[in-house]
């Protein structure tokens, strides 16, 4: 039984969730339906690694991004062995330094320390305007303006007296190559051993080989109603939780760092999982 699976992962943690944080679900325009557009799934043996840390979504919180690191080095410094560092997923949009975000991520880590970045429905997007310029206006609906300031572009001044392609143009010039590329090869699911990481969930039920992009991107409920239904546990981001939420074969760690200031991390030991202070 999934349930029972996941209690094999201890934690001090009370799972709560908050109807504060509804709020931040829906708050924009969603864009079209995302394509199925073929990503990596990557797969590792659960003793590839002697820790594995998770980070919850980013946000533009670069700052946020630089402490939760200097939090897992420090912990790691204590361990042998080989680390994995998952992000979830949304590294851009609503905080104000996604340019520095993509940037950092873009930086190679040190060699006992292997790091993922798993795409998020705000990534993807992200990517499909950098890719289809004329999704702009949907774009913009859904993910507002920040992306774009962080890269030196004032969509408001542009709108008013930008001519035609403006704005196409100042975000060819400035989203360098090595972001676009690094957007474009973004994986959509790992696991390890019986730990899934993806940013948003998955379908209830489903074999992990048959989940489509949209899920693993998108997905609230069912899955967060009833979980994997699998004989795994699920580590994710995507729906804000007030605290990290432990439960239903699933461990949800998006705590709204844009708007709350906690990025949390989570550590993965010795079949323990426990919240990084």
């Amino acid at each position: 039984m999934p349930n029972s699976h996941a209690k094999r992962y201890k934690s001090s943690i009370k799972p709560t969730l908050s109807g504060v944080f509804q709020k931040l679900i829906g708050k924009r325009t969603p864009l079209p339906a995302v394509r199925d557009q073929i990503r990596q799934r990557l797969h590792f043996d659960a003793a590839d690694f002697s820790v594995i840390y998770a980070i919850g979504d980013i946000h533009g919180c670069y700052s946020k991004l630089l402490e939760a690191k200097r939090k897992i080095f420090e912990d790691f410094s204590r361990c042998t062995g080989t680390a994995l560092i998952v992000m979830l997923g949304d590294y851009v949009d609503r905080g104000p330094s996604s340019m520095d975000v993509i940037e950092h991520l873009c930086k190679s880590t040190p060699a006992n320390i292997k790091q993922v970045t798993l795409c998020g429905n705000h990534d993807d997007a992200f990517l499909r305007l950098l890719e289809e310029p004329d999704l702009f206006p949907s774009w913009y609906r859904f993910a507002g303006s920040e992306t774009l300031k962080s890269y030196g572009i004032d969509v408001a001044y542009l709108l008013k007296h930008g001519s035609n392609g403006a704005i196409e143009r100042a975000i060819n010039d400035a989203v360098p190559d090595h972001h676009r590329k690094l957007l474009a090869e973004m994986p959509s699911m790992v696991t390890v051993g019986d730990i899934v990481f993806v940013h948003a969930g998955i379908r209830p039920g489903i074999a992990l080989s048959e989940q489509r992009n949209r899920d693993l991107f998108w997905i609230r409920e069912p899955f967060l109603s009833r979980g994997p239904e699998l004989p795994l546990l699920v580590v994710h981001g995507h729906t804000p939780v007030a605290q990290p939420f432990f439960g239903n074969g699933r461990i949800a760690i998006d705590t709204g760092a844009f708007a709350t200031g906690r990025l949390t991390v989570l550590r993965i030991m010795n079949r323990q999982a426990v919240v990084l202070r």
